[in-house]
């Protein structure tokens, strides 16, 4: 098993024709995702490696999709959200960086009245190793295997991601929610979605500075998870006040420190790496 997406999942990429959405159309399905179609108002006929290219959602609906991707520049992205939403896509996934805040309030208020699952903005997308992959996560350091990863920071994933695969455990599905202050898909979600998943042993939750969800999702844990949890929160030597990297990687008072963050989660029983490496001697003594 794996969770949101598999092999079945049929994806449509919104902004198919520009250089991002190009690139990672291609590579999404040189993996083996299942790429019906694409979307680029304009540039109906075209196709993109064999991948037809139509002007509307609503032209590929005959292909049934299930998910979109979102490759269109900031300005234009939360229209392209709405108009998945509108169409019956449940899942939709937002790589644009840069969306205002007052925008995205009013995307996910709007996902969840019609049902549909956000992933993002601002972030790297998931993969379910072997399955499908439904973003730009660097495919070659992913394997199949037993370690579900949720992730706030792009970067750090990949190396705590080879990590895991080097130690032989491999990945049932890696999420990057995103590093944004505004998100539909966090933490306490994807931590659902791993306890409730045959395929998941173990979990990594990497998260960093700024607000409270790594707070939050830590009661959640010691309330209703029974899978082994282990963390990794980026940001120990952050300066208050000066956002570092995401836009949500900001310290406002005392409650985003990662002193804080990584207090919470030891207090709530989930050991935390001081270094990416050390995540895998810590699954390791959990599983």
């Amino acid at each position: 098993m794996s969770i949101l997406i598999d092999e079945k999942t049929k994806v449509i990429v919104q902004g198919i024709t520009g250089r991002d959405g190009s690139f990672h159309a291609i590579k999404m399905k040189e993996y083996g995702t299942n790429v019906v179609a694409g979307v680029t108002p304009g540039k109906g006929g075209m196709d993109v490696d064999g991948i037809p290219v139509f002007n509307s959602v609503e032209e590929t609906l005959s292909f049934e999709p299930d998910a979109s991707i979102i490759f269109v520049p900031a300005k234009f992205a939360p229209d392209a959200a709405y108009e998945a939403i509108d169409n019956g896509i449940k899942l939709v996934v937002i790589i644009s960086e840069g969306i205002p805040v007052k925008d995205m309030r009013k995307l996910v208020k709007y996902a969840r009245c019609k049902g549909t699952r956000l992933i993002g903005p601002n972030c790297p997308g998931l993969i379910s190793p072997g399955k499908a992959k439904l973003g730009i996560l660097p495919s070659s350091i992913f394997t199949e295997g037993s370690i579900g990863v949720v992730s706030r920071s792009g970067t750090l994933t990949y190396e705590i991601v080879s990590h895991i695969t080097r130690a032989g455990m491999g990945e049932s599905t890696c999420v990057g929610i995103g590093g944004d202050p505004v998100k539909d898909t966090n933490f306490i979600d994807v931590l659902e979605m791993f306890e409730k998943d045959e395929e998941t042993r173990g979990v990594v939750m990497i998260g960093e500075i700024g607000g409270t969800d790594e707070q939050d999702a830590a009661r959640y844990i010691r309330e209703k998870m029974k899978k082994p949890v282990v963390a990794f929160i980026a940001g120990k030597t952050a300066p208050p006040g000066k956002r570092m990297g995401h836009a949500g990687a900001i310290i406002t008072g005392s409650e985003g420190t990662a002193e804080e963050k990584i207090r919470i989660l030891e207090e709530n029983g989930i050991r935390v790496a001081s270094e990416p490496q050390e995540v895998v001697e810590l699954l390791k003594e959990k599983l």
